[in-house]
This record gives C-alpha cells, sequence and structure tokens, in this order.
C-alpha cells in the first residue's frame, strides 16, 4: 500500500482520508476504537495527525484491509505483537516503494 502524502509536521483529517481512499468517518472510528491513534486538535477541535499517527493507520488499515483481521483481532495484534508486526510492516512497504520505483523505471525505458 501506498500513501501519497507530502511530508510535513501535520496532516488534516481530510487528506488523510482522501490518502487511504476512506471515508473521514472511518478515521474517527479507528481513533476511537486503536488506542496508539492520538490525534492533536487545535482551539477548533479539528484533528491534526502526525507522521507516527500517519505510521500507526497504515499498520491499522494493513490489518483491518489487506489482511481482514477483525478490529478486536487487530487490536489484540497490535499489543501483543506490535515490535514484530511493524518491523514485518515495515518490510513489506519498503519491498513495495522499490517495486513502484522498478516499475516507474522500467516504463521509462
Amino acid at each position: 500500500m501506498h500513501i501519497d502524502l507530502p511530508e510535513r509536521r501535520y496532516y488534516a483529517i481530510g487528506e488523510v482520508a482522501k490518502a487511504f481512499d476512506v471515508n473521514t468517518s472511518l478515521i474517527r472510528f479507528w481513533e476511537k476504537e486503536f488506542d496508539v491513534l492520538k490525534p492533536k486538535k487545535n482551539a477548533k477541535g479539528n484533528r491534526k495527525f502526525t507522521p507516527e499517527d500517519i505510521k500507526n493507520l497504515k499498520l491499522i488499515f494493513h490489518l483491518v484491509k489487506e489482511r481482514g483481521f477483525t478490529l478486536e483481532g487487530a487490536k489484540i495484534h497490535l499489543k501483543e505483537g506490535k515490535k514484530e508486526t511493524l518491523s514485518n510492516f515495515e518490510i513489506i512497504s519498503k519491498l513495495e516503494d522499490i517495486r513502484n520505483q522498478l516499475t516507474k523505471i522500467k516504463e521509462h525505458l
């Protein structure tokens, strides 16, 4: 899964939802369900997601949407083996990025 977000300190919920191709309500729901998501809120109450939140969202998205975990299963998986899961997920993400780059290079040949 490749999320195309510019590198910044904070992201609005709308741009996060668009990058993941989901509704903002799903992002808000996951925020309530998963303790690892803690976006900052400004005076108006608008959520501002940090790069760490985006990393956790990628992991949650991977477990729930791509691997088919239930929410409870994803929560348990994150709590019990977060370090191992995160490590495996990071490796998969890097490999997917490499594949995307190689595909782009091949198209330009």
